[in-house]
């Protein structure tokens, strides 16, 4: 019988909730840790700040140019420590994610091939530890996200060169970035994504970094059609989960008029979390369905391709030849023995 790699994958993340308890743990440290720096950096930025009795005095006019010259007075001098600070917590937070998604693709994979090789009664047994291998590809991401970011800015500043001058052009500078950030995503995307899938092959057969990548490749090239049906379900029911969680946000900001705000930020902090599980259980769905892929034969993920013709044993009796069939009809009258009546 065919098997959809797609329904396996969220049978196994219903059956083992486990699993997506694992990729939210590792995910959430990474992103609360990241929020709460984020948080106790900005106010203690604000903290070292210097305010004058001038700058008091022109933020108290409560006039637009007056204040903004004011704020821009105040933060003069002090944009290299937010600078230095934000490089050193990028760093730390990238050392932080490198490591424990390393350490949560280990947690997540092994027990998915473990379940579509021996069953969902059977445990995990210990095995190799690609750790080393998954370093270099979360790595590799960093670098690749690092890149992308690089070449967002180089896009913004060749689009501000077209608009630059007395005869600069904003329509032209918007169309001219438009592009060339698509492609920089969609660069980025591409990488990105093939070096998460590399990590399945690390964890799964050992692969060293460029093995892993050579692996995600050829399972790609191989395995297009199932591969492809899989991100894309998957990928539809995020889209849906992000709308219907847009739509839910939307709803207590609209009666932030009538509702106290102290309410409406629950809701929002609520409904948002809910959404980042959500968008986990779907992740692993798919990972799920990409290590189905790979463990099953392709002959099961096909629906439409023909079973191969079964060989007759060497020595079976041949089939017996029917006799032949008289192609003469003995009903015809004109083969009929009966004399013809004379004519009157």
């Amino acid at each position: 019988m065919p098997i959809s790699p797609t329904a396996e994958g969220f049978r196994v993340v219903i059956r083992r909730p486990s699993l997506t308890l694992a990729e939210i743990m590792w995910r959430w440290v990474v992103g609360i840790s990241a929020a709460t720096l984020g948080l106790f950096g900005f106010f203690e930025y604000l903290d070292s700040l210097n305010v004058t009795a001038g700058e008091r005095l022109l933020l108290s006019t409560r006039h637009p140019y007056l204040v903004a010259q004011a704020i821009a007075h105040i933060l003069r001098g002090s944009m290299n420590r937010v600078v230095v600070a934000g490089l050193l917590a990028g760093l730390m937070l990238s050392l932080l994610w490198i490591v424990a998604s390393s350490l949560g693709r280990v947690a997540t994979v092994r027990p998915l091939v473990d379940y579509f090789r021996h069953g969902p009664d059977h445990r995990v047994l210990a095995g190799t530890h690609p750790f080393s291998t998954l370093v270099r590809l979360n790595f590799l991401r960093a670098a690749v996200a690092l890149a992308a970011i690089i070449g967002l800015v180089g896009s913004a500043i060749l689009a501000s060169l077209a608009a630059s001058g007395a005869d600069g052009a904003p329509g032209l500078a918007f169309l001219l970035f438009v592009p060339l950030a698509g492609i920089v995503c969609l660069a980025w995307f591409s990488l990105n994504w093939f070096l998460s899938l590399a990590g399945m092959f690390a964890v799964r057969d050992g692969e060293n970094t460029a093995g892993a990548i050579s692996a995600a490749v050829s399972f790609c090239r191989e395995r297009a059609g199932a591969v492809f049906a899989v991100s894309t379900w998957t990928g539809l029911a995020h889209l849906i989960a992000f709308v219907g969680a847009t739509t839910v946000v939307s709803m207590p900001l609209g009666l932030a008029a009538v509702v106290p705000w102290r309410l409406i930020v629950l809701c929002v902090i609520g409904v948002t979390m809910t959404y980042f599980a959500v968008a986990d259980w779907l992740y692993m769905a798919r990972l799920a369905g990409y290590v189905c892929i790979a463990e099953m034969p392709q002959i099961l993920l096909v629906p439409t391709a023909p079973l191969p013709p079964v060989p007759p044993p060497a020595d079976a009796p041949a089939p017996p030849i029917p006799p032949p069939e008289s192609t003469i009809d003995r009903d015809e009258l004109i083969l009929s023995d009966v004399p013809r009546p004379p004519e009157r």
